[in-house]
């Protein structure tokens, strides 16, 4: 029996420490974006933002729980006559509201950007991969849309490996790699790939700032 609880152990205790490491990050974030404190940036850095395809959809969640929470106060006051459970049910209340608020924060003020030497494809605060320039064979402006809607995505084309990190199930530029290469990501270290897909508001703008790389619009490969 104990052979066979060690596994799910082992499974069980880096998966705690990322979800706390990322309610950590949600409130660092929220506390970042409401001092309004500038993006640190270096000098020629340029940010590129990937919020638009995922703002209407946060806004709508986050307007939703501002109208839920009296309400849901309301009907437990008047229906739950033990007191303790109206306010664990306002606590969970506005603990979803200000997650959402996180989210929406760790993503403003994580953008993806354009460096003097290195491309930085970011998600929220999970997701940090850099890409030396001298890495980088081309970029590509191509809108695809995912089936899935996780975060990190990894796809095989052939004998080619494409790490995808989309917004909304969806990304706008290729980068084409020189050679393959493995990437930090929250789950671990991962496979060598050929190819990175990421969601930008502003590909055109992103193509336009690349140092160095050759750059097209939209293709069809």
């Amino acid at each position: 029996m104990a052979d066979r609880k060690a596994p799910t152990g082992a499974r069980v205790g880096p998966l705690v420490g990322r979800v706390a490491a990322m309610e950590a990050a949600m409130w660092r974030s929220l506390y970042v974006w409401a001092r309004r404190e500038a993006l640190p940036l270096a000098p020629g850095d340029e940010p590129f933002g990937y919020l638009g395809v995922v703002k209407p959809i946060l806004g709508i969640f986050i307007g939703l729980s501002i109208v839920e929470i009296p309400i849901l106060d309301m009907i437990v006051t008047n229906v739950v006559p033990w007191g303790p459970v109206r306010w664990i049910v306002l606590a969970v209340g506005i603990w979803g509201l200000l997650w959402m608020a996180g989210l929406y924060a760790s993503m403003r003020i994580h953008p993806h950007v354009v460096g003097d030497t290195v491309l930085r494809v970011r998600l929220g605060s999970g997701i940090d991969i850099r890409i030396p320039w001298t890495d980088v064979e081309a970029l590509r402006k191509r809108y695809r849309s995912l089936p899935s809607s996780k975060s990190v995505q990894v796809e095989r084309e052939g004998d080619r490996r494409v790490l995808c990190i989309p917004v909304g199930s969806q990304t706008s530029v290729d980068v084409l790699l020189r050679r393959p290469r493995t990437f930090d990501l929250p789950e671990g270290r991962s496979e060598p790939m050929d190819e990175v897909r990421l969601y930008a508001d502003d590909p055109d703008g992103l193509l336009r700032s690349a140092r160095g790389t050759p750059a097209t619009g939209d293709v069809s490969r």
